[in-house]
């Protein structure tokens, strides 16, 4: 859920661009992936993820979109991003139903020069609650843990860019 009903912060150019990175979540799984991140109005960020990712001796391409806005909790920045997870179940004979979910991802961000680094909140940071009924909660639940110095970040997962020409398509073929 998101930290605000509204964007908090106007874009910030020095995060527009192409962004080309290795993730490593701890196990044998890496992947590599690209941000393009445009400007979609002038408070939110849309972001295309290229990614392959290989598992074993599985490679699975994979490209999504989400919107993403800046707000803070206190001093800290967070990049709050919204995306959608559409699923079809099969049910025999009859028509597929495709559903579409809303997802929402929270991290913390830090660029330095040519290097973009977030780190991204476990789905289960929180013990205390279930879920969170408006983005206020989940705010107040941050501070918080942070305040307690307690880690909500994702120890394995971690994602680090860095910033680069976006590749131009191969001409002639």
């Amino acid at each position: 859920m998101p930290l605000a009903a509204r964007p908090v912060e106007a874009v910030d150019s020095s995060l527009l661009g192409y962004w080309y990175g290795i993730v490593k979540d701890g196990s044998d799984f890496f992947g590599i992936e690209a941000l393009d991140i445009t400007q979609n109005s002038d408070s939110t960020y849309a972001i295309t993820r290229y990614g392959k990712a290989a598992k074993g001796d599985i490679i699975l391409p994979d490209t999504s979109y989400f919107t993403g806005y800046i707000s803070y909790i206190g001093e800290q920045r967070f990049m709050n991003v919204e995306g959608s997870i559409v699923s079809v179940q099969t049910r025999g004979k009859k028509p597929p139903i495709v559903v579409t979910d809303k997802v929402y991802y929270l991290a913390t961000f830090e660029r330095r020069h040519d290097t973009l680094s977030m780190r991204t909140i476990v789905e289960n940071f929180s013990a205390s609650r279930a879920g969170f009924k408006t983005p206020d909660e989940l705010k107040q639940e941050v501070i918080n843990l942070t305040d307690k110095q307690k880690n909500i970040y994702d120890d394995l997962y971690s994602l680090s860019y860095r910033k680069i020409p976006k590749p131009q398509p191969l001409k002639g073929f």
